[in-house]
């Protein structure tokens, strides 16, 4: 594995955390994703920080020559699936359960890099928002979670440390403004 940059050692640490959390949950839950029409890697995902995008480009770059040529062509093309073709309509874009790019063989060639939002879908799980009522998230239809007991499973605090790591990385970095890309339109911005 390349050597990763020691300031993004706080988000490896976060993505640790999270997979065990999520893990031990699924275990619980006796729930193993083997993908589904709701698996993560066919829907629509935004990604709103800096620190989860570079070091998705940082993950890219490793990537042998040839998978990272695949991996733009296939991002490229559902950019111009999802949102050119709904630009011109003025409508939103919306899932048309294209497989995300860095899919080969069913399996993410990215997965040690792959954003948060890619780790924690699945399960049911809480939010928990300042002066909001408590969100709370079914987990995915092929979980069948419906009836069975809910296992906790908070996101909040996982949310309050990306914050942190997003501010710390910003300061050191330079980056702002706000950002929401798909991991296809991230990497559609890549060099190879």
């Amino acid at each position: 594995m390349t050597h990763t940059p020691e300031h993004f050692s706080p988000l490896v640490q976060l993505y640790q955390d999270m997979d065990n959390t999520w893990n031990r949950i699924a275990q619980q839950y006796g729930f193993e994703c083997n993908g589904c029409e709701d698996n993560c890697c066919l829907s629509l995902f935004f990604h709103h920080t800096h620190a989860e995008v570079s070091f998705l480009q940082f993950g890219f770059q490793a990537l042998p020559h040839k998978d990272r040529k695949r991996v733009l062509t296939l991002s490229r093309d559902y950019c111009r699936q999802t949102f050119c073709e709904t630009t011109a309509a003025h409508n939103p874009p919306a899932s048309k359960k294209i497989p995300c790019p860095l899919l080969k063989n069913e399996r993410c060639t990215l997965y040690q890099f792959r954003p948060m939002i890619c780790r924690m879908h699945g399960l049911p799980h809480e939010l928990h928002k300042p002066g909001f009522n408590v969100f709370k998230g079914p987990g995915c239809d092929a979980g069948k979670f419906a009836g069975q007991t809910y296992i906790p499973f908070d996101r909040t605090p996982f949310y309050k440390q990306m914050a942190v790591i997003e501010m710390n990385f910003r300061q050191l970095t330079g980056k702002t403004g706000k950002i929401k890309k798909t991991i296809a339109q991230i990497l559609s911005d890549s060099t190879m």
